[in-house]
């Protein structure tokens, strides 16, 4: 079992800072009213997935939430700030509730003048755009508001701007009219994705967590691999709960949090030093960006782009996550051994007793599977998994999401509320806001007594707050990235950079795939991952698609670079994460994570270099299928040996370039090639064999 009995809220509040930056920590009457938004904001998302709500109304009110949110949460500057809200703050709340109420009140209005806005319009919408700049900056950092500025200034001058980017330029109130009066800019897809599909998945993960299931999984995870000491163990336990963690999270830099303070102890014992043992667990956790059935919030709005079910998206990041934790596998089978770390027994649990215990926290992940199969929507089917995870969650005392008395109300309830006609759902979604009424008050009537009340009141509040705390910052850079992407649809900048990127690339896939990966790279060491894959879709992707590269193929390859920012030099947040817990340095760490993870880099390309490629998306032959995955994988092979300089022994330079080679050669889209790339890597590891059996008694 991991040994670090490590505080919850604090590695909660270590992830928010190290993903969304330095955050308050306010108290008093000021901290419940920071908590009764989030947790309002995350039960506002609940109402919505089972009442109807005028779609410009809520998008409307949902990014005003989040930015009264951010004021309270962000403080003005990360450091010197306090524990206290200041005035401006209270300003920017003001501000943001006039510009709301105004565009909600006069919604019908305004639909007819969103290209000449009234003045009040001018003025109500541009201090809303800046609004939304301040609360991404607070968030993340310079970068993303700076890149949307730019683009602000693009379109106003773009008359003076030189050819083949030029254009008429339109005028400010055109430009915030874009934005305010419309569903295509603030408003806009990445803004609707964050107030349906993002906000009622980080509830979900904050539900299953406070409800027992991260820790669950990462206990599994250690028990399976710990009954024998070895050297690899410690490895292996961390990229397998890295995976199981990251079904429940869906945050990069959350889980490399929880699983670094979890599992830095027992790294330390094998014998791992600080930044080595923070880029393990750094490497692993990003993963939970690419793992079913969460992913990260840019997945929800791949299939907003693509026209295509939630569940279609889950399909086609199958494969890829396989082959992106194979690759981490590999590469710490070979520094286990490198490393000359001593063998370590990771848990002493049983795994059945575990299973039989605990194993029902499955039946909620399943549960998404299998009502998506079902046809239902995401929103419905995570709405159910949550109901089924709080269900779950009674089974075990400290685990309870509920009071007892609590539990029963909703039943109840809900029971009542179906057999006189109410729909399920709705009869479900009232059953628990009154189990948690009921909860709520038996809480503070037993404070009150002087009695010690049931926690399972206080888990439940947490993960309604965290629900929507770790929504906020996401929800400001989509509003933000809406800005960025209504620009390029006004100007007509998308298709331009895209011709340009082809024309860079000559007309060559391999040139041009190679330089769309260095773009997402730049731009996701920058800003988040759902920003930088937002802009890339709409200005990558359709230089890929005009070299015949299947669009699912191109957003799939965006979104897995994107990810893989969060590990890459120069700023990594995930290893920056790490090495606060593990102590190492921060770029060291950051360079271990890399090495990590270098090997999977080569996995995008492989979707796009043919169309045998979206065989790694589950599309195409069964076939098909298995040998391009089998082709991949062994690739994945020839490039960790180079990256890890290990087989059974020390690799010669000369094996590690001959097994590179053979890397590249299966990734050329001719069989020939591929079996050449096959019989190389399989050459270098039999050399080594036996050359390292030969001189093993030495």
């Amino acid at each position: 079992m991991p040994e670090a009995d490590v505080d919850q809220d604090k590695l909660d509040q270590l992830a928010l800072d190290s993903e969304s930056g330095r955050t308050r920590r306010l108290s008093g009457w000021q901290s419940w009213l920071a908590a009764g938004l989030c947790a309002g904001l995350s039960l506002y998302a609940l109402y919505w997935t089972q009442f109807a709500i005028n779609t410009s109304i809520y998008r409307a009110t949902f990014v005003g939430i989040v930015l009264a949110a951010a004021f309270l949460i962000y403080p003005l500057f990360p450091k010197g700030e306090g524990r206290h809200i200041r005035i401006v703050d209270w300003l920017l709340i003001a501000l943001t509730f006039a510009s709301i109420t105004y565009l909600v009140t006069h919604l019908e209005a305004t639909k007819m003048r969103a290209t000449s806005p009234l003045e009040i319009e001018v003025w109500l919408g541009g201090i809303l755009m800046l609004l939304v700049l301040e609360a991404t900056r607070r968030a993340t950092g310079w970068a993303l508001p700076l890149i949307a500025i730019g683009f602000l200034v693009y379109a106003y001058f773009g008359r003076y701007m030189p050819e083949p980017f030029n254009h008429r330029g339109f005028s400010i109130s055109r430009i915030v009219g874009q934005n305010y009066l419309t569903l295509e800019g603030l408003f806009s897809t990445p803004t609707d994705v964050a107030a349906t599909f993002i906000i009622i998945f980080s509830l979900y993960g904050a539900v299953l967590d406070r409800g027992g299931a991260g820790r669950f999984f990462i206990d599994w995870a250690f028990a399976l691999f710990g009954k024998k000491p070895a050297p690899a163990a410690p490895g292996r336990a961390v990229v397998a709960s890295g995976f199981l963690l990251g079904t429940v999270s869906g945050s990069g830099v959350a889980t490399t949090v929880t699983l670094a303070s979890l599992s830095w102890p027992m790294l330390k014992r094998s014998g791992y030093n600080p930044a080595t043992a923070g880029g393990l667990t750094a490497a692993a956790g990003i993963g939970a960006t690419l793992s079913p059935p969460t992913l990260g919030a840019a997945a929800f709005i791949i299939a907003e782009y693509l026209d295509i079910s939630y569940l279609d998206v889950l399909v086609m990041a199958t494969i890829p996550t396989v082959l992106y934790y194979l690759c981490c596998w590999l590469m710490v089978e070979a520094d286990a051994r490198r490393l000359n770390v001593k063998p370590v027994k990771t848990s002493d649990q049983s795994l059945w007793r575990l299973t039989s215990s605990q194993g029902y926290h499955f039946l909620s992940l399943a549960a998404i599977a299998v009502l998506l199969i079902y046809g239902l929507s995401a929103f419905m089917a995570v709405f159910w998994s949550i109901v089924v995870a709080v269900i779950l969650s009674l089974i075990r005392s400290e685990q309870r999401l509920l009071t007892m008395p609590g539990a029963a109300a909703a039943a109840v309830l809900a029971l009542f509320l179906y057999l006189a006609g109410m729909r399920l759902s709705v009869a479900a979604f009232l059953g628990l806001i009154a189990g948690g009424i009921v909860s709520i008050a038996l809480y503070y009537w037993e404070k009150r007594q002087g009695r010690a009340p049931d926690a399972a009141t206080e888990r439940l509040i947490a993960a309604l707050v965290e629900g929507g705390k770790g929504c906020v910052g996401i929800a400001a850079t989509c509003a933000t990235a809406g800005i960025i992407v209504s620009i390029i649809n006004l100007t007509g900048l998308g298709l331009k950079l895209s011709g340009q990127i082809v024309e860079l690339g000559g007309g060559s896939l391999a040139v041009t795939i190679l330089l769309a990966a260095f773009a997402m790279w730049i731009l996701g060491t920058a800003i988040p991952v759902t920003a930088s894959y937002i802009i890339a879709a709409v200005i990558l992707v359709p230089g890929l698609v005009s070299l015949d590269v299947p669009a699912p193929a191109a957003h799939m390859f965006m979104f897995y670079y994107a990810v893989l920012a969060d590990v890459s030099p120069p700023t990594a947040l995930a290893p920056f994460a790490a090495s606060a817990i593990c102590g190492g340095s921060p770029f060291r760490t950051m360079m271990q994570a890399w090495k990590y993870t270098l090997p999977a880099f080569v996995v995008p390309v492989m979707f796009c270099l043919s169309p045998d490629g979206m065989g790694l998306l589950l599309s195409g032959s069964v076939t098909q299928i298995v040998m391009i995955t089998l082709t991949s994988a062994l690739a994945l092979a020839g490039f960790s040996i180079g990256a890890a300089g290990w087989i059974s022994g020390p690799a010669h330079v000369m094996e590690r370039l001959g097994a590179v080679a053979g890397g590249i050669a299966l990734m050329v889209p001719d069989t020939r090639w591929q079996i050449a790339g096959a019989i190389l890597v399989a050459a270098v590891a039999s050399v080594h064999i036996w050359r390292y059996r030969r001189l093993a008694p030495a």
